[in-house]
């Protein structure tokens, strides 16, 4: 059974020892073997991309990691919450750091790719943000032809 409600507020946020919040995300992929036979990855993978309610374009799921959960639980956490999915987190991509557009801090983010299991037909935000599967190969012909 899946929880309806996103978790709000941060009384459980973590911090980095500099005070920058820690936010955890992922990417969402799955590969659809009869683009590209299977043989060619940039043709058969996709990702999966949410509306921000704020409707400033499309991003990955991201949110605060918080004290009671493991950083993959966060992970997957968001990803259900924003994006209505699961699957498996997998290794670490990467971390970078980035302004806030609401509040005057910087943060601290740690990015992993989810391998995407079950696609939820409800989940928690479901009425605030749309989603939408984005092939990685039309993705970067289109950055090529520019």
């Amino acid at each position: 059974m899946v929880c309806m409600v996103s978790r709000q507020g941060r009384q459980l946020q973590r911090y980095s020892k500099s005070g920058s919040r820690l936010v955890v995300g992922c990417i969402p992929y799955k590969y659809n073997p009869g683009d590209g036979g299977g043989e060619d990855l940039d043709k058969s993978m996709e990702v999966l991309v949410i509306s921000s309610p704020k409707g400033n374009g499309l991003l990955f799921p991201k949110g605060g990691w918080e004290t009671d959960e493991t950083i993959k639980e966060a992970a997957l956490r968001e990803a259900l919450e924003e994006a209505g999915v699961q699957g498996n987190v997998q290794r670490k991509l990467g971390k970078w750091k980035y302004r806030s557009r609401s509040y005057d801090a910087v943060h601290e983010g740690i990015m992993f790719p989810l391998d995407v299991t079950e696609e939820l037909g409800d989940w928690p935000e479901m009425h605030t943000r749309e989603r939408k599967w984005v092939s990685t190969h039309q993705r970067t012909e289109s950055l090529d032809s520019r």
